[in-house]
């Protein structure tokens, strides 16, 4: 029997009971579809947090830890690992930068770093230079949203109210210094932070560089960036204020930077082998890959269970199938046609159902996604008044080319499955009672 004519044997009986096998399909449409779908969104929900983590980290960043300070020769040793591109330490200061310009002031955290090193990580900035001189600072994005006079802390106490009685919040961005402070001289002065510390006299400083803007809209960066050499001053100024030792003011941190994204594990595993205690983003996201691989196995282990439901669909229509067709297979047996070939028509009709139920579903299930990340944003800013659910920054549903071929072999194996045993029961027809059942 020649394919094209085992083709015309199951597209006959499709087209002779057309609505029940529309229905079958149907049933299998909706049950690949809820599998999609469901699974989908364990999907949707580890992109959005790997690119929220991502977006706020640099993903060849590594943090080293240790109860003492670094010795120059601990640096060399690490800055030695094969391929470490650059060690940053970034010292914070225990104290807050009270900065004073065109009466406007305001306080942020002071960070000292090797400014080369520093320029090697961070990249470019969004306005001007990195320091190259001993009195010149960098500042954050939103330094000079936060430098302030009387008049206008006034008036945000009272936006501040209005948004309150709302349910809101108001940032302060209408207000600020609006003129760039490339250039611009400020006065800075080191309020420690300990009790009974006076704050240090003001120091000049001028303003060559502005940072990049933070990953998220509602991160605030006004801090200020200094040069390693400023270490030095800063300690002497301090110790005006406050009688402690040096080790009590600054604060050293650490981080490695691999050369690319798939280095930074074996960096890791040769730092701890060192003794570092060492910490990389990489991790967190091995941990949360395998929480999502439980997730999205449950998932679709859920959306199977949608499947097999309708398999029973299936069953029901293969068994009528070969049912009211006992007379032909019996004609086909007649003629000579192998026991083989018979289940093989009965199992083309089936893996036809499961098919044409898996693409639609498919379809379905992009076009369900798609409504859904356009939609929800919205629902949920309506619902909660909250505008960062209009960003994208939340995938709810993410329909990769994997799950649709996982959705596709579990659809149309079931739908094999399910045509199985009447395929096998077909084949089991007696000839003589096949030929003389009425037709």
């Amino acid at each position: 029997m020649l394919f094209k004519d085992q083709i015309d044997f199951v597209t006959q009986h499709i087209k002779k009971n057309k609505l029940r096998v529309f229905m079958t399909v149907l049933a299998a449409t909706m049950g690949c579809a809820f599998l999609i779908v469901l699974a989908s969104v364990g999907f949707g929900l580890q992109d959005s947090l790997r690119n929220d983590i991502l977006s706020n980290e640099k993903v060849t960043k590594i943090q080293v830890f240790d109860n003492e300070p670094f010795t120059d020769e601990q640096i060399q040793e690490i800055k030695g690992v094969e391929h470490v591109e650059s060690v940053l330490e970034t010292i914070t200061v225990n104290a807050s930068a009270h900065s004073f310009f065109e009466g406007r002031d305001t306080s942020s955290t002071l960070y000292i770093a090797n400014m080369q090193d520093f320029e090697q990580v961070n990249g470019k900035l969004s306005q001007g230079k990195y320091p190259s001189k001993p009195n010149e600072i960098i500042v954050g994005y939103h330094f000079a949203q936060t430098l302030l006079n009387d008049a206008e802390r006034k008036i945000i106490e009272e936006k501040n109210k209005e948004a309150e009685v709302e349910g809101t919040y108001y940032d302060g961005k209408e207000e600020g210094y609006k003129d760039s402070l490339i250039g611009k001289e400020i006065e800075l002065s080191l309020a420690p932070n300990l009790s009974a510390a006076k704050e240090t006299e003001k120091m000049n400083y001028t303003i060559v560089g502005v940072m990049k803007e933070p990953s998220y809209d509602w991160m605030i960066n006004n801090a200020v960036y200094m040069d390693i050499e400023q270490k030095p001053v800063l300690a002497s100024n301090l110790a005006t204020a406050v009688d402690v030792k040096e080790d009590e003011m600054f604060y050293s941190e650490f981080n490695i930077f691999a050369d690319t994204l798939e280095n930074v594990k074996p960096i890791l595993d040769s730092l701890k082998d060192k003794g570092y205690s060492v910490y990389s983003i990489t991790e967190q996201l091995d941990q949360m890959n395998v929480f999502f691989l439980v997730l999205k196995i449950g998932l679709i282990f859920v959306g199977t269970i949608a499947v097999l439901i309708a398999s029973i669909g299936i069953f029901n229509t293969m068994t009528m199938a070969v049912t009211e067709r006992t007379r032909e297979i019996g004609v086909l047996k007649a003629i000579g046609a192998s026991p083989k070939l018979i289940q093989r028509l009965f199992l083309m009709e089936s893996m036809f159902i499961g098919i044409v139920g898996t693409v639609i579903a498919v379809a379905i299930s992009y076009a369900i996604s798609f409504v859904a990340n356009a939609a929800l944003p919205l629902i949920l800013k309506a619902a909660t008044g909250e505008d960062g659910f209009s960003n994208n920054d939340i995938t709810f549903s993410l329909i990769p080319w994997q799950l649709v071929v996982i959705a596709a072999a579990i659809s149309i194996g079931v739908a094999m499955i399910s045509g199985y045993r009447p395929a096998r029961k077909a084949t089991k027809i007696d000839v003589i009672q096949a030929l003389r059942q009425e037709l």
